[in-house]
This record gives C-alpha cells, structure tokens and sequence, in this order.
C-alpha cells in the first residue's frame, strides 16, 4: 500500500502563476552577424593599435567574445513564478514592495516583460512571455500589485541603443544567381563562339 507523503503532495497556496520560458529573448544567427561583430573588432582594434593606448584591445576582444556567446548560445528555460509576495526566476525573488512599474516590449521578435524597480536605482528586470495567452494573465495579475505603463519613458541610453541596434544587420541569407552557360539563351553562345 503507497503511502502519501503530506509534504510533497501539497500544493503552494502563495502561488499565483507559473510559466516556463527562455531566460533572454534569442534569435538564432547565422555567420553574416558574426563577420559583421568580427570586422567592426576588428576595425576598432587597429583604430586603438594605431591611434591609441593598446590596452584598449582587452576590452574590445572581451566585447567580441561575449556577443560571440551570447549569439551562438541558446538561453536556458527557467520557470518564472508569481507569488503573493512578488515574483521569483531563476533564483532571485523580486518582492511587490521593491517594485514600481512594468511594460511590454518586443525584443527579436519576441514579447519581454520588463519590470522596473523603486527609485533611485531603477533596477530593470526582464522576462521572456512566450504567448498572448500568458501576456493577458500577466497584465491581470500584476495590475493588482503594481503600475503598467503602456508606453515606457525612454532615456538616452535607450534610443542609443536602439539605434545601434538598427545598424547591426538583418540575418537573412541573400541568394544570388549565378548564370551559368546552361542558363543563357542559344544565341549568345553561338554568338560567342
């Protein structure tokens, strides 16, 4: 006869809402961006070597190595969960009383969750929601906690990076056709000849 076990079997009454998603939003590239990051390194490391103090190229390699990583690396999925006291991911609880406010930004082609805390640090803190479903439940739920903020006040530092990031190049592969002599009409080949 089994045997039921009180402490597992439990369900949490303190939470509120599960879900599982990535831990960063991520697109899968290919090696046109790769090239891009190695050639701008590039350029900026003989830029320093020549024009600068060479201990420059440090911070510059280790730049290159992370994008590298955080490109070719797939994120973890972790499981993010709302409480009554304030949601926990990947180990860290973020308590309601620590937070102000949360929008939704689309970043990769994907829905993030941005939590914003409390002045004066303003401590911001992302997660992935994978569907519309999970987007509505969300909004319900932390709308009774703290503030949504339909359109985000964005700093310097944001529409710095946005432009930026509009400078990196899309991944599609461009095909190209190639003519080769089966492709080229009769009379050119004879006219060649």
């Amino acid at each position: 006869m089994d045997q039921v076990n009180p402490m597992t079997d439990q369900v949490n009454p303190q939470r509120i809402f599960t879900w599982k998603a990535p831990l960063r939003a991520f697109k899968k590239r290919g090696k046109n961006i790769l090239r891009f990051y190695g050639a701008l390194a590039f350029l900026l490391s003989l830029i320093v070597f020549f024009f600068g103090d060479k201990i420059l190229l440090i911070p510059i390699l280790t730049l290159l190595f992370l994008f590298y990583v955080l490109t070719i690396t797939p994120p973890p999925e972790v499981e993010n969960i709302i409480t009554t006291f304030g949601i926990e991911s990947a180990g860290v609880t973020l308590r309601w009383e620590f937070l102000s406010h949360y929008f939704f930004v689309t970043k990769m082609g994907t829905q993030v969750l941005t939590l914003v805390s409390n002045a004066p640090y303003y401590y911001h803190a992302y997660f992935v929601v994978p569907n519309e479903d999970i987007k509505k439940e969300l909004i319900s739920i932390l709308s009774k906690h703290i503030m949504y903020v339909e359109k985000p006040q964005r700093t310097f530092t944001d529409r710095a990076i946005d432009w930026l990031s509009n400078l990196i190049p899309d991944d599609e592969d461009v095909k190209i056709k190639i003519d080769t002599p089966s492709s080229f009409p009769r009379t050119q080949i004879q006219a060649s000849l």
